[in-house]
């Protein structure tokens, strides 16, 4: 945390030093200094700006695509049909460039954050589609035969096995989005929005040659776009956090587990099947069963 930290203080010193030193013409490049002096007296837009764009079009567009791309993927998944005419669909719509979305967007929705919510919908809702699609089928055959085994139905398979293991896949999508969602949303406001919005902001100080306003109104974006980011990923890590991408999971599951921790080692079975076999244990009550989802094991 330390080393980013110092990194962006250095930079930020370095941007200070260099515009002061040659004289660059705020319109051009503004300094840090006056930057912040900007965003400090404009609380009260900056506040208004991203109320209109974060909290009402990219929250609600970004939980709408998401959701939608989610129970489309599992329609498909239980639909060879919808499969095969839906998929080339999902393509179709996600090669739409945004410039020539929003417009008609804004003339279907009206100016105000209706239209930027169905911006954000139509870009959020490929890379969930693909994503889920993708981790629907990362479970092994192997995994799929024992759960036939036991004579899991389609709905437990799902829950139990396919889901889990789709987990990776899904937070992938959310990361994406996350960040195309506030994007979309900036880019419909150049389009046809209220006197309001970061996206109009930022069009109309560029006008007014306030460029200092401009680089706040970035400043805000970055910071909402970054925080929205880190918490999709603190909420990933706590989800999936018996994946092996998340570091030393395995090791804390052989300390919560005795069983587990003997058969690894002696027969060097794959986490991954491994996961699975006391997945199904604990779902059927086998004698190793336990909690699922376990609570105590620790990745720390």
């Amino acid at each position: 945390m330390q080393v980013p930290l110092l990194f962006g203080a250095s930079i930020l010193v370095l941007w200070e030093g260099l515009v002061r030193g040659f004289n660059v013409p705020s319109v051009l490049l503004p300094p840090p200094s006056m930057i912040w002096t900007r965003l400090i007296n404009s609380v009260p837009t900056l506040w208004a700006d991203f109320q209109q764009t974060f909290l009402k079009a990219v929250i609600i567009g970004y939980t709408l695509g998401c959701s939608l791309g989610f129970l489309v993927a599992i329609a498909i998944d239980r639909s060879p049909f919808l499969q095969k005419g839906l998929l080339p669909l999902g393509n179709f719509v996600s090669a739409l460039p945004v410039i020539g979305v929003a417009p008609i967007m804004v003339m279907w929705f009206g100016f105000d954050w209706q239209s930027k919510v169905a911006v954000v919908v139509i870009m959020t809702f490929f890379p969930m589609l693909v994503n889920t699609v993708s981790g629907l089928a990362a479970a092994s055959s192997m995994e799929r035969d024992l759960m036939h085994t036991y004579a899991a139905s389609w709905f437990q398979t799902l829950v139990k096995l396919r889901l889990p293991a789709a987990w990776p896949f899904i937070f992938n999508a959310l990361k994406i989005n996350s960040t195309l969602a506030l994007i979309g949303a900036i880019v419909a406001e150049f389009f046809g929005t209220p006197i309001v919005g970061m996206g109009f902001r930022i069009s109309t100080e560029v006008g007014r040659m306030n460029v200092d306003m401009v680089w706040a109104e970035i400043a805000v974006a970055a910071v909402a776009g970054s925080a929205f980011y880190g918490i999709v990923a603190l909420i990933e890590r706590a989800v999936t956090f018996w994946h092996p991408s998340v570091q030393k999971c395995t090791d804390g599951l052989r300390n919560a587990c005795p069983w587990w921790a003997g058969t690894t080692k002696k027969e060097g079975t794959d986490m991954k099947t491994r996961l699975a076999s006391l997945l199904l244990a604990s779902a059927f009550r086998c004698p190793h069963s336990m909690p699922w989802p376990p609570t105590r094991w620790s990745c720390s």
